[in-house]
């Protein structure tokens, strides 16, 4: 399915790029917001079949994909929100229903504070309120490199080594994975995002520490919305014990786990579309 690009320019004068799968389906429109290093590529396979009931918008924040980069003090949740909230503006869409992966489902917490009345419902794909100690090192660890691989094949290899959990994968499945997270770059593949990212990303020091803050009065905003957690069957970033407290905190919440995935699922796995699915009749029938 082919998709409308757009780039909306933002009043710091900021560009972003989304793409737009418009749709003759009459369902709630939902937005698709990417994790931290992540653009709208990650929803190739995804926005398409969403697409068959209802619109579909896949931004790149800024910084990432083919937005502008920006001031790196502005690579936060928060200016990421009032981006997309923008951006839907400029579409004339007034409620949505977010698929938030990773960064994108904090993107979604805050949302439910201060934009409550945009936000028809969400499924944080393998996030939480709380982030795992472990995942938050790992991500520390690649975040800001701009590595100049010699060929797809040394990209594939780099992300087998920074995204554990994912074995079961395929060759062409891990060569699709790269050419999402990289960009092509006269035949080769490159970082798709500034770098500088790094300036508003926790330290080592303060992860070490547990100095990141956890954002469980956010969800419990949520309680009056259809949401769903797709928790990576290996994932380092969100663990068993978080989903368990997220559902004891709305008890309506639909958990899943996914096989065979680490951080994060892709979303096309049959688990995921069956979630999806039924998340989705709960957010029309809500209105």
């Amino acid at each position: 399915m082919s998709f409308i690009a757009h780039l909306v320019e933002m009043p710091d004068g900021v560009c972003i790029h989304a793409r737009d799968y418009t749709s003759e389906g009459n369902g709630v429109p939902v937005v698709c917001l990417p994790g931290l290093t992540r653009n709208a590529k990650d929803f190739e396979v995804i926005a398409p079949y969403l697409a068959q009931s209802r619109r579909v918008i896949c931004p790149d924040f800024r910084g990432r994909g083919r937005s502008s980069y920006a001031d790196p003090q502005t690579y936060r949740p928060d200016v990421e929100l009032a981006d997309t909230l923008a951006l839907l503006d400029h579409l004339g869409i007034s409620r949505v229903a977010v698929v938030g992966t990773s960064r994108g489902g904090i993107v979604a917490l805050i949302m439910a504070a201060k934009a409550p009345d945009r936000l028809a419902g969400v499924v944080f794909n393998d996030i939480g309120p709380r982030i795992d100690r472990q995942g938050l090192l790992r991500i520390r660890n690649y975040l800001g490199s701009d590595p100049q691989f010699v060929s797809w094949e040394q990209a594939v290899m780099a992300l087998k080594a920074t995204n554990p959990g994912f074995h079961t994968l395929r060759e062409a499945e891990w060569m699709g994975f790269a050419r999402r997270v990289f960009r092509d770059e006269n035949g080769l593949p490159r970082a798709d995002y500034d770098a500088q990212l790094t300036q508003t990303f926790p330290s080592a020091e303060d992860i070490e520490a547990g100095k990141v803050p956890e954002l469980w009065p956010l969800l419990d905003l949520m309680a009056g919305i259809p949401a769903a957690v797709l928790r990576g069957e290996h994932s380092d970033l969100l663990s068993n014990e978080t989903v368990a407290e997220m559902q004891s905190r709305l008890p309506k919440l639909h958990a899943v786990a996914v096989k065979d995935r680490g951080h994060v699922p892709f979303l096309d796995e049959p688990e995921c579309l069956t979630a999806i699915d039924t998340w989705l009749d709960a957010v029309d029938a809500a209105g």
